[in-house]
């Protein structure tokens, strides 16, 4: 990455005048213009791998440039390790729990042959996905953009299966658990057993699924069964999925306490050591986007409409607006938006800009809610594990 202090010293980036820098705030650097090279990993491939016990792997934003994210490209999120030889014609999925009205077991083929399948496009999102731009740096994986995808799941309704289970009036969570193994090895620990209020569990965009894309779900995103579970952080979408228990408290498994997937209920000193009892469990995750294309880094030839697009997505709710600039937020162009494939997948925005003059420019977007909620153009309130950062999203163009 270019510092600032480089920029500052010459006032341009490999020899290209920063134009509209007179708006650049005093936080701002450029962007990243480097691609860093890529890691081999065996069906994934041009995803960048940040650690391998356990695996985890993000896709650079141009990869993401698909209506559909390829299983290829869906990013990795683990938290321990995957099952070996897994038996899908034995493999089964138990029902229990202080709030379940009775205990039932399914296979693979029970859920296929008993209840409706269905195929529907999710947003899956790490809480996490943002979090190297964090300042001090907050602990975990360093996400930048990448651990986000948007792939087709095939399976059946969460709350199909709840229901035919039976969901007894004190219900109030859902927890799973699956069979990865923990670190340690120790076959006593779950490597991760989170979950969702019932209402979440039994929403349209909650699934059960066996497949992405039309094809067996990929051996490192949960194969052979898993929860899919949009719009919240992708770690309560449980993958390797062997159990779920219909709960009459707030789920208890393994990082559902401490600071995991949990966020000041009021904003705090970048820094601070936050007590439990002022942390909330994130729920559904804030307002987003990310431009897909032109690669950061482009070459473009002034006097020429530079074609943009990417995808926005939110939580619980829809993106209504898009809008891009290349002024650093001076002006706004509104995006073309589409509608979602259906609840809990992400929309597409495109957009053609114009530069008045040769040099330096970044592209950013910014998306608005259905609740009049926009990204900020700052990073969002600083947190002890670096969740949530929505700040819009900016690609350098290099206009000659």
């Amino acid at each position: 990455m270019i510092s600032r202090r480089h920029f500052l010293a010459g006032g341009t980036v490999l020899g290209f005048e920063v134009v509209f820098a007179r708006f650049a705030s005093s936080w701002w650097s450029p962007v990243a213009i480097a691609a860093e090279n890529a890691d081999v990993l065996a069906g994934k491939e041009g995803l960048r791998l940040l650690n391998d016990r356990p695996v985890n792997a993000e896709t650079p934003p141009h990869l993401l440039d698909d209506a559909v994210t390829p299983a290829s490209r869906f990013f990795v999120r683990n938290n321990g390790l995957p099952p070996r030889d897994v038996d899908v014609k034995g493999w089964t999925l138990s029902m229990s729990g202080e709030s379940a009205a009775q205990a039932k077991t399914y296979s693979i083929a029970d859920l296929k042959s008993r209840f409706e399948n269905v195929s529907m496009q999710l947003t899956i999102e790490c809480g996490g996905n943002g979090r190297s731009e964090f300042d001090p740096p907050a602990s975990g994986n360093q996400w930048s953009l990448g651990a986000v995808g948007c792939p087709s799941f095939q399976g059946v309704r969460l709350r199909d299966v709840l229901n035919d289970v039976g969901i007894k009036d004190d219900a109030m969570y859902i927890g799973y658990y699956g069979a990865d193994t923990h670190l340690s090895g120790d076959p006593t620990k779950s490597a991760i057993s989170r979950g969702v209020p019932i209402a979440k569990a039994l929403a349209d965009d909650a699934m059960i699924a066996w497949g992405m894309n039309d094809e067996d779900l990929h051996p490192l995103n949960g194969h052979p069964l898993r929860l899919a579970i949009a719009g919240w952080p992708g770690s309560v979408s449980g993958k390797w999925l062997k159990q779920i228990v219909i709960r009459d408290r707030v789920h208890d498994g393994a990082k559902m306490g401490g600071s995991s997937y949990r966020v000041p209920m009021s904003p705090v000193s970048p820094g601070s050591v936050v007590p439990q009892d002022q942390m909330k469990i994130i729920e559904a995750m804030p307002v987003k986007s990310l431009v897909t294309f032109p690669e950061t880094g482009a070459r473009h030839s002034l006097g020429k409409a530079l074609a943009v697009r990417g995808h926005a997505w939110v939580g619980d709710a829809e993106v209504s607006t898009v809008q891009v600039s290349t002024d650093f937020g001076q002006t706004w162009q509104a995006a073309n938006l589409s509608e979602p494939a259906n609840a809990g997948a992400w929309q597409h925005f495109s957009a053609d800009v114009q530069f008045p003059q040769q040099g330096y420019y970044e592209v950013w977007a910014r998306a608005t809610d259905s609740n009049g909620i926009s990204q900020p153009m700052v990073l969002p309130g600083w947190n002890p594990k670096g969740y949530l950062n929505n700040a819009c999203h900016r690609v350098a163009v290099y206009v000659a």
